[in-house]
């Protein structure tokens, strides 16, 4: 999907369309934390009596977090990291080693740029099992506020929506993504209607946006406050699909969204919540849903089932666009990866991905059986994410955007200050769920580094055996074989060595095309790749051609399409029909890896087993691909 900042401004047109776009996919989880957050922040566990003072705390707390990190750091700041109009974890990665490789930085700078961003990766599966899970149940929990006679069936119903919410991923967002905007608008507008109601009758809950309050409250409870600030960051969790889903829609969009619609929502929701505990403390059970009468709970949990759909149809679609990059950028090995859409090259569905989701939110619904419990969980992964956000973002603006050394220095130190803070409150939930975000985030690490490890020791080792392709070439035509019509186009890492298909072709068939092309697919650290800078092709002799094609981590590398664009620009009679596909197939034994403990080479050897076959992953026409075995 060409976003608009990469394409250049939207028009005028669109852009109210746009703004209604991501309001329905970029505000779908944060747009959600009403549902849980106000009432983790008022849970009497925490040992803070529910005085009016502390109310009023809790209130410029929340409404301080969402100014400062949210709306200060992410739309103001963190959304000018534009990738080629692309926003994201692993994007912002590519613009700070970009910033890092300036001459100015220490050396090691590059590794810990990588390590960081690798991190804030690997976080992001954690928060996709999490979001789900947290959203839905705190919906359906809303039943238990209409009757009691709901509650056997809150889990089984939750459980319901959400595998069927995995079931459509493989039909794509595109029909669904049509109705999310105005649901979501429709959401947050109830959301202020129910917040202003209630403000009216307590209008002091307004004093709240004082940070007087805020700061009242910590110099009270200093040693309980710490506690209460993990809770206190569920209301900002999913700021950081704002960058993350910026390449869809663009910075304009996202920011006119926010300011204009969710963000007073927001605030009008969480401050009527505080009104309406002001006024009765015993709606701190369940603050959002005392909110309405009697006669629209059920109604309300069915806009909330909805609106939490879609901020779990959020994460996913973030999950599956994640791994494709990772796996374009050499992190991960090749896995199926299905396109949904003929216009929007964004829509993507992975099944493996999905359906290990699916299975991980189950567990956590069947596990943790309450929003509550969840909660315990839910923050570390995002408050490390955010971490990783402020330190790569503060590279970017002082190394490659050449902002005053000081300004940065002291913008980034407050950031940070905020985010680490976060993160401690979140690390003391730890041993309640919260090593399970942590658990998956380090699984997902270990695979990120095993299987970036392995293939360089696999390179390394085929460079001992290696065959230079100039001199070969030129023994070749002193002894040439038989010559069939045609064109064979050999995939390989390296342009300038004979790939081992090429010599077991030789070796087996003993014929060589008309046309011979060593074709290397370059993914790079940009999002898009312009056509005309795609692909790069020096003839050498004999009727070889050496080429190198680049696409960027958000394109899908389709070699057949490749190959006509070669064809346009470079004048070579490529037809689809006379052309062959000749790649390697590797088999990796355990043991065979030098630099690599035991432990790590069986994972990257069941990683290679079961990664996808070359010719799937590069769009090879199944009739002309020949496929050579070679063992590592």
């Amino acid at each position: 999907m060409t976003s608009p900042t990469a394409a250049g401004a939207a028009p005028s047109s669109l852009k109210p369309a746009l703004a209604l776009a991501a309001l329905g996919v970029v505000y779908g989880d944060i747009g959600t934390s009403p549902l849980y957050a106000l009432r983790e922040c008022l849970n009497p566990e925490h040992g803070i009596a529910l005085t009016p003072d502390a109310v009023l705390g809790l209130m410029s707390l929340i409404f301080w977090a969402l100014t400062l990190v949210v709306t200060i750091k992410y739309v103001v700041f963190v959304l000018r990291a534009d990738h080629d109009g692309e926003g994201g974890i692993l994007a912002l990665q590519a613009l700070a080693r970009h910033a890092a490789a300036d001459g100015t930085s220490p050396a090691w700078m590059l590794g810990v740029v990588a390590a960081m961003g690798l991190t804030g990766a690997a976080m992001f599966y954690g928060d996709s099992i999490i979001t789900p899970a947290i959203s839905v149940l705190s919906a359906v929990e809303g039943l238990n506020v209409a009757t009691p006679v709901f509650e056997p069936y809150v889990i089984p119903l939750t459980l319901v929506i959400l595998v069927a919410l995995f079931m459509v991923q493989r039909l794509g967002t595109g029909a669904v993504g049509q109705v999310f905007g105005p649901v979501m608008l429709l959401w947050f507008a109830t959301l202020a209607v129910l917040g202003v109601q209630h403000i009216a009758d307590q209008p002091q809950v307004l004093q709240a946006l004082n940070p007087w309050w805020a700061a009242s409250f910590l110099a009270a409870h200093p040693a309980k406050s710490v506690v209460v600030l993990g809770s206190v960051f569920l209301a900002v969790t999913g700021g950081e699909a704002l960058y993350a889903d910026m390449g869809h829609f663009g910075a304009r969009a996202i920011r006119q969204a926010w300011f204009f619609v969710a963000l007073p929502a927001l605030v009008l929701n969480y401050f009527g919540q505080g009104a309406l505990v002001l006024k009765d403390p015993s709606a701190i059970d369940n603050p959002f849903y005392r909110l309405l009468p009697a006669w629209g709970v059920v109604p309300m949990v069915v806009l909330a089932a909805a609106a939490t759909v879609i901020a779990s149809q959020a994460v996913i679609s973030g999950a599956f666009s994640l791994t494709a990059q990772a796996i374009r950028l050499g992190y991960l090995p090749r896995l199926r990866i299905v396109q949904t859409s003929g216009e929007a090259i964004g829509q993507i569905y992975m099944p493996v991905v999905n359906w290990l989701l699916v299975l991980g939110v189950v567990a956590l619904v069947i596990g943790f059986r309450s929003s509550s419990a969840l909660s315990s969980a839910y923050g570390i992964a995002v408050s490390v994410t955010m971490v990783t956000t402020t330190f790569l973002a503060t590279l970017v603006a002082r190394h490659l955007w050449h902002w005053n050394r000081w300004a940065v220095l002291a913008g980034g130190a407050v950031f940070l200050g905020i985010d680490l803070l976060f993160l401690v409150a979140n690390s003391l939930k730890i041993a309640d769920g919260g090593w399970l975000p942590l658990a998956v985030a380090g699984l997902v690490l270990g695979l990120f580094t095993t299987w970036a490890r392995g293939r360089q020791q696999m390179r390394e080792m085929a460079d001992e055996d290696r065959v230079e392709l100039a001199p070969f070439i030129e023994a070749l035509l002193q002894d040439p074989p038989h010559r069939v019509r045609g064109t064979a186009v050999f995939l390989t890492a390296e342009p300038e060595v004979v790939p081992h298909a090429l010599l077991h072709n030789l070796k087996h068939n003993q014929v060589l095309h008309q046309r011979v092309i060593i074709l290397k697919v370059q993914a790079t650290d940009s999002p898009r790749v312009d056509p005309a800078h795609r692909v790069s092709a020096t003839e050498l002799a004999g009727g070889f051609w050496q080429v190198t094609v680049r696409h960027g981590f958000m394109e899908v590398p389709d070699v057949p399409e490749f190959m006509k664009l070669l064809s346009y620009q470079r004048g070579i009679p490529i037809e689809a029909m006379t052309t062959s596909y000749f790649v390697s197939r590797e088999t990796v034994s355990t043991g065979r890896l030098p630099g690599m403990t035991r432990p790590r080479q069986a994972i990257f050897t069941w990683l290679h087993r079961n990664s996808s076959r070359a010719s799937d992953y590069f769009r090879l026409p199944p009739n002309r691909v020949v496929e050579f075995g070679r063992r590592a």
